[in-house]
């Protein structure tokens, strides 16, 4: 299998897991000029931007390792942008989420990063 299709099916598995855990699931691979987010949903009182790794082995090392400070960034500018386009306000509670999976192994990790200004 290439690694689309692999990534495809570990965020349908990722979201099946988070809506089991009261995640509302409200975007899919939302993209736009600046990057992608592979899942936005609401939880708990705020909106959550899910960036989902995954990994057959550690090998290469852990799969939330692979969200690095230029990573989070992108995150940020596209969060930026869903927000603008939904005419959200700047008071909206946001997080952003890490799901790391590892073989059969989903681990979310919430607030897994803070905002990144511009």
């Amino acid at each position: 299998m290439n690694k689309r299709v692999v990534g495809a099916a570990a965020e349908e598995k990722v979201a099946a897991h988070l809506e089991k855990q009261g995640v509302q699931i409200i975007e899919r691979n939302y993209r736009n000029r600046s990057g992608e987010i592979d899942l936005i949903g609401r939880h708990e009182g705020y909106l959550v931007f899910f960036e989902v790794k995954y990994r057959g082995s550690a090998s290469k090392g852990y799969p939330e390792e692979a969200v690095t400070v230029g990573k989070q960034k992108q995150i940020c500018k596209v969060a930026d942008y869903y927000r603008c386009v939904h005419k959200l306000p700047l008071s909206t509670a946001i997080r952003f989420d890490v799901v790391s999976v590892m073989k059969d192994e989903i681990t979310w990790i919430k607030n897994a990063f803070p905002y990144h200004y511009r």
